[in-house]
């Protein structure tokens, strides 16, 4: 019966699992493929991307979307103003670059990046990146980070303050900023300036450094005669929901740290907050929109108190994400100026970048844009390790199969003495085998005599659990590296294997390269790759040399599972099957060794040992014959009784004729 139901357990969670790949997850990855190359169409049949009309309302920071009035504590008092958060835009065929070349703006160019600040709203809304390419091709696209407004999806932020004095004009989207250079390079600064009729001047000094970080300094100078309470804020606007990858170990959408507190929302849970507003306790420490591996974020001034929240608005029919924080009140007199200092972080998510900007900006927790996961213990330093061995050998390949060798030494003895009592176990099959013939008909008997076998050879029956439960939180741990991390992406091996993040591309169903068709999705999990067959291959080599159970059917089971696991991972990134078959085949020849130590072949037969003889069959009374006669022999225990008259006269005899 247990039997029967370890076999069904078997049989139905594999069943699962393929029946998820192929009527669940294929479908859905399809799909997503269908949509994102008509929109890849439908925007370059109309230049580049389409622009779509957009004359909603940006939410200002602390006031719902559906209300002009901004509501207290801890926000802006009725009667602020609103920043717009769209303009009217270009007709459909007017191309993205037509688009940025038709407006007043600041070109910004540094060795990572280039784009542009848009001087009417004061938005930065244009910004490409020069290291990172769609796909491997070479003529493939660098990746957008940020969308002007007229764009099929806007992407962009904006900075700003907002006031409850009333008489005093703001600056909104309309204003059109003047600037004192017109490009905005690493070590030189931009600033736009715009006086209010008022008098009072309001300027954003703009500076980028050599990687992703913008930092934005508001000034207000009161030349005029009135006093002015004012609030800075910022935010990240995105428009349309973005393609993810659709995996729950991975958060993609709105992120943030609010005091110590790392706070995640996706995409699809926020517009079920009321009125679409999340609103978090706690002072903003950053917070923005992430990407699976680019990202981006506000770092408010932390001497200033801020109230930080997560917006979903629906004009249109279309979805709009935003991140915004909101300053305590500032109140400036004639003849005052306050600052207010935001940072903002627009691109990749390079691990040792955020590091550095959590050390020297003082961000707290700004690494965990990156989702390490609840294994961050164990993730970020085994990235470490792969980081720095790259460094070394320059190829993230070689880095993991280094880093397996260095992982199976640190479990040596531990590894060491599982195997040890694996041997024992297949050396002990025989006899295992013989007391389940002898007791078949009574399990508890049968339990009792293979646990007394087990403590007499001093054999453990769960020692091959240790390698797989050392094995599996690596296993997860380096799969969250390769699939979060950007360091991964696009890292090549060698032959075939150019992105170690991505799976084999040399299936089965297109030869293994010798040619090319478009599989459609529901059939990848069939077209498996060269390295998941050598994992497959390794995994059955090393089932063989574990001790095997004494069920037919269970041998069957488990001899399929490498078959089943070749096809599993036959979608899982190319680095870490990599890594699995390394592990398998360092792990046989670890047990092979200490095997031949141990006087075991792989068979289980005890190596220049004859196998044990099946003991001899015959009615009773030969047996005990047979038993007789080797006591008197001296090899057993005499019986209690005494001799009989014939064997005293033969030993009469014997004594004569020794004299």
């Amino acid at each position: 019966m247990d039997q029967r139901n370890l076999i069904l357990a078997i049989v139905l969670s594999v069943s699962i699992l393929l029946g998820f790949q192929v009527f669940i997850e294929g479908p859905r990855i399809e799909e997503q493929r269908v949509l994102q190359e008509a929109q890849k169409t439908k925007g370059a049949a109309q230049g580049v991307n389409p622009a779509i009309p957009d004359r909603s309302v940006v939410p200002i920071p602390g006031q719902p979307p559906s209300q002009s009035v901004v509501p207290t504590p801890g926000a802006v008092p009725p009667g602020a103003g609103a920043p717009v958060a769209g303009q009217p835009v270009a007709p459909n065929s007017i191309s993205r670059a037509a688009l940025v070349d038709g407006e007043p703006r600041i070109k910004i160019t540094t060795d990572r990046a280039i784009g542009s600040i848009r001087l009417k709203g004061g938005l930065i809304d244009d910004l490409t990146l020069l290291n990172y390419r769609q796909t491997l091709e070479k003529d493939s696209e660098n990746i957008v980070m940020l969308s002007p407004l007229g764009t099929q999806n806007p992407y962009y932020a904006q900075f700003g303050w907002t006031s409850t004095t009333t008489g005093i004009t703001m600056p909104n989207a309309d204003t059109v900023w003047t600037a004192d250079r017109s490009t905005l390079t690493v070590g030189q600064p931009v600033t736009l300036r715009w006086t209010n009729p008022e008098g009072i001047d309001f300027a954003q000094v703009i500076s980028i450094d050599k990687n992703f970080m913008f930092d934005v300094d508001q000034r207000i100078t009161n030349n005029g005669r009135q006093t002015a309470v004012i609030h800075p804020f910022g935010l990240i606007s995105l428009t349309g929901v973005p393609e993810t990858s659709g995996f729950w170990i991975l958060h993609e959408g709105m992120i943030g740290v609010f005091e110590d507190t790392l706070t995640e929302v996706d995409y699809d849970d926020l517009p079920d907050e009321p009125n679409g507003i999340q609103a978090i306790d706690g002072a903003a420490k950053w917070l923005g929109i992430t990407a699976k591996y680019f990202a981006t974020s506000l770092v408010p001034d932390q001497k200033v108190t801020n109230n930080g929240r997560f917006v979903h608005t629906a004009p249109s029919g279309k979805d709009k994400f935003q991140a915004d924080y909101l300053a305590a009140s500032q109140t400036v007199a004639p003849g005052q100026s306050v600052a207010f200092s935001t940072r903002l972080f627009a691109g990749a998510k390079e691990v040792r970048l955020l590091d550095s900007y959590e050390e020297t900006l003082g961000i707290p927790r700004f690494d965990r844009m990156v989702d390490f996961g609840w294994f961050y213990f164990l993730t970020k330093p085994i990235f470490y390790a792969i980081d720095y061995f790259y460094q070394l050998l320059g190829n993230f390949g070689l880095a993991i199969l280094l880093l397996t060798v260095l992982i199976k030494l640190a479990f040596f003895p531990l590894a060491n003495k599982s195997y040890k009592s694996m041997s024992r176990l297949k050396k002990l099959q025989p006899k295992m085998v013989e007391i389940r013939e002898r007791h078949k008909d009574d399990r508890q008997r049968q339990n009792a005599a293979m646990m007394e076998l087990y403590k007499k050879e001093g054999a453990n029956p769960m020692s091959g659990c240790f390698p797989i439960l050392i094995q599996i939180p690596v296993f997860f741990a380096l799969y969250k590296v390769l699939f979060v991390t950007i360091e991964m992406r696009h890292a090549p091996f060698f032959g075939w294997i150019q992105d170690l993040s991505a799976p084999d591309p040399f299936g089965l169903l297109i030869g293994f390269g010798l040619f090319q068709w478009d599989v459609p999705q529901s059939l990848q999990i069939v077209n498996v790759g060269i390295w998941p067959i050598i994992m497959g291959i390794t995994m059955f080599l090393q089932q063989k040399l574990n001790p095997q159970p004494a069920d037919p059917m269970q041998q069957k089971i488990f001899m399929l599972l490498p078959i089943v696991f070749t096809f599993l991972l036959g979608s899982f990134p190319a680095g870490l099957v990599i890594y699995w078959a390394w592990n398998n085949t360092l792990s046989i020849a670890q047990q092979w060794v200490i095997m031949r130590k141990m006087g075991v072949s792989a068979s289980g037969q005890a190596i220049n040992e004859e196998p044990p003889k099946a003991p001899p069959r015959g009615n009773t009374r030969k047996k005990k014959a047979a038993s007789s006669d080797s006591s008197d022999n001296g090899e057993g225990p005499a019986k209690k009784q005494g001799p009989s008259p014939r064997s005293s006269k033969s030993k009469t005899r014997r004594q004569r004729k020794k004299r």
